[in-house]
């Protein structure tokens, strides 16, 4: 049984109406410049809002000339964007705090998954439905994610004594087979990769038991901010543009991704359900009201609440929201 590959923090430790076109409508940076924005992963429909923004020309029209820059294993995000060869980052509030408290002169922009993807995924015959349904149990997951686990249990009064780590590959395998009774993972991958081949699938949100971390997160440096500001505004209106647009029809972003990738191997159906599954963590209530990618102090205080507890301890000024403010206008 083959199953999807693993997201990158496994191995590091997606038609705008006329409406909503008028009212972000790029500001023109300098004729085509070009900047590059550097993913956190391999190729997939995680990444589909950028896609529709390049292939509808809405950074073009801003006077940019985008590279995606796949991220994977042995590409992390960080560095190139402390070099400069991208202007922007995609990476997650964890990863960028780690390399803040090392010195690097990170600010989170933009936030485009509102709840973090971290799941315990479980079959349907021995549910783990809420953080106290794991005492007893034998969960699968890499020992590089023991602070996740560590985190979720102080928050919610469970003992992580009474929890049986059980270290595995990022493959769906051991808990279909029985050898673990859940799998700690992402919701948009190992989930959907069983629903793909027919098995069924209990999947608790770690986002929904109190673990707060900003994920898919926009990061510049401070550097940029000072000096590249109308690039990093028009490549955010682009990026909101492209979501927008992957909000109303994920499934033409899913076709688009696969149609602009053939040699990632991507599998169209399952790209189609990841890109469903993503929805209701890029989109709320909070960017209804107000637009893709922002946050607000009070989710702030809860990841710097949940960071602490990982080890990570940051101020609320590593967020900056001054370049949504200008995009979101």
């Amino acid at each position: 049984m083959h199953f999807l590959t693993p997201t990158r923090r496994l191995f590091l430790g997606g038609a705008l109406s006329a409406a909503g076109a008028t009212l972000l409508a790029p500001r023109r940076a300098s004729a085509q410049d070009a900047v590059a924005l550097q993913l956190s992963w391999l190729h997939s429909v995680q990444f589909g809002g950028s896609y529709i923004a390049l292939k509808n020309g809405y950074w073009s029209e801003a006077g940019l000339d985008v590279s995606l820059l796949p991220g994977g294993p042995n590409a992390p995000v960080e560095p190139p964007v402390v070099a400069g060869t991208a202007l922007i980052g995609i990476s997650a509030a964890d990863y960028t705090a780690a390399a803040v408290n090392q010195g690097a002169p990170f600010k989170i922009i933009g936030v485009a998954m509102q709840k973090n993807p971290f799941a315990i995924a479980s079959l349907p015959d021995n549910p783990v439905s809420s953080p106290a349904d794991l005492v007893g149990k034998k969960i699968g997951m890499a020992l590089a994610n023991t602070p996740v686990l560590e985190a979720l249990c102080e928050i919610n009064g469970v003992k992580i004594d009474e929890i049986e780590v059980v270290p595995t590959q990022y493959d769906a395998a051991p808990l279909v087979q029985g050898q673990v009774d859940c799998l700690l993972c992402w919701a948009t991958d190992l989930p959907v990769a069983m629903e793909m081949q027919g098995v069924e699938c209990v999947t608790m949100l770690l986002a929904d038991h109190g673990y707060a971390v900003h994920s898919q997160t926009y990061i510049a440096t401070e550097g940029s901010l000072a000096n590249s500001r109308d690039q990093l505004v028009a490549l955010m209106k682009g990026e909101v543009m492209g979501w927008q647009d992957y909000q109303a029809d994920p499934e033409a972003a899913a076709a688009l991704t696969v149609e602009m990738f053939p040699e990632a191997g991507l599998d169209l159906a399952t790209q189609k359900l990841q890109a469903e599954r993503q929805v209701p963590l890029m989109f709320s209530e909070l960017t209804e009201a107000e637009g893709f990618g922002w946050f607000t102090d009070e989710t702030v205080a809860a990841n710097v609440e949940t960071l602490e507890l990982l080890g990570k301890p940051v101020s609320p000024d590593l967020w900056d929201r001054s370049i949504l403010e200008e995009v979101h206008g």
